[in-house]
């Protein structure tokens, strides 16, 4: 979004360029597995239907509109203007962002300029349209960005993060942070212990080999009891979702994923997809928010835990879609437990 060459949401299949720690939209939505449902509709009638959109929302014509990538919605960028639509049968995360957006604090991220319900040929969509931020995301990983910039935009980001945990929400917007929502992410080490021993139990055929449940297990078993749900957080912060200008964070995108947690959720997401600049990033975060740097990697690392074992679960739960994407969580699990990711700087 806003000047990007990628999507205003991506999720990018790649472990060793940040790969994303969601539900994956082709296995968790909301309205059932897409192999089961129609497209929402042809890509002329979602084209043409987002330019009507942005025209509405402008007051004029949006000028020239291209598609960007995205796996759970259609996304036009123009000029001045992105629109986001999604069939209104599929998640309802957008729905939760639409509804946060006019309430977060000011200058975080994208204005929303409308958003609502359209009819498209015989179907119902739900669209966001947002003005476009001048910058271009860092990206998954930060390719191309030199370690000073890095740490420029680590900090900035740091910054803008602790202005959201600060953040006190009321009404709407309190009750939609507060929504359940499965997001994969760790809540307590008696789910963690369940979630790795439900993993076990699905994987008949041996694809997670023993070693890997074993030492899973034992991350969950130094877990903290449970997570905390006492400040907003994005809880989708890799560096795909911020936009740069300048040396310069310009805004923080896609609040479909926000929630009530802890900042050491927004924390790893923004260490963990860092690619080489990870210490760097690890530096920042821990001298921004006092926190030693040796507590810091192990809530990090029983968070990447969690999104790791619950999206593997998820893939054995559909084995028809397991590839590549079980390929990838297999790989995360080998490094975070054989290659002692987040323990073996401090060694």
């Amino acid at each position: 979004m806003h000047g990007r060459n990628a999507n205003h949401g991506t999720k990018i299949e790649c472990l060793r360029h940040a790969l994303c720690y969601r539900h994956p939209d082709e296995l968790r939505q909301n309205a059932g597995h897409p192999a089961l449902r129609p497209l929402m509709t042809d890509l002329r009638q979602a084209s043409d239907a987002a330019r009507a959109i942005a025209a509405a929302a402008l007051g004029r014509d949006p000028g020239p509109m291209a598609a960007a990538e995205s796996s759970s919605h259609y996304v036009y960028v123009g000029p001045d203007v992105v629109v986001k639509i999604i069939d209104a049968g599929g998640h309802s995360r957008l729905d939760r962002e639409i509804a946060l957006a006019p309430h977060l604090p000011a200058g975080l991220t994208a204005p929303l300029l409308g958003s609502g319900l359209r009819r498209l040929g015989t179907r119902e969509v739900r669209y966001a349209c947002y003005a476009r931020v001048p910058g271009t995301p860092p990206g998954m990983g930060m390719p191309d960005v030199d370690s000073g910039t890095a740490r420029l935009l680590a900090q900035e980001a740091v910054q803008r993060l602790g202005r959201l945990h600060s953040w006190t929400p009321a009404g709407r917007a309190a009750q939609t942070l507060g929504e359940p929502l499965d997001h994969g992410g760790f809540v307590s080490q008696a789910a963690l212990l369940a979630e790795a021993e439900n993993l076990a139990a699905r994987d008949r055929d041996g694809i997670v080999p023993r070693h890997l449940l074993d030492g899973l297990t034992a991350i969950a078993e130094r877990a903290p009891l449970r997570a905390r749900s006492v400040v907003p957080v994005h809880a989708d912060c890799h560096w795909g979702n911020w936009l740069a200008c300048d040396r310069s964070v310009t805004a923080l995108l896609d609040f479909e994923w926000a929630r009530f947690g802890e900042p050491a959720d927004d924390w790893f997401f923004l260490a963990r997809f860092s690619g080489p600049h990870m210490e760097a990033v690890l530096d920042v975060i821990a001298r921004a928010t006092t926190t030693p740097p040796e507590t810091l990697r192990a809530q990090c690392e029983v968070r990447e835990a969690a999104h790791l074992a619950s999206d593997l679960r998820a893939a054995l739960d559909h084995p028809g879609a397991r590839s590549p994407m079980t390929a990838d969580r297999l790989r995360g699990l080998e490094e975070l437990i054989d290659g002692h990711y987040w323990r073996r700087r401090t060694r």
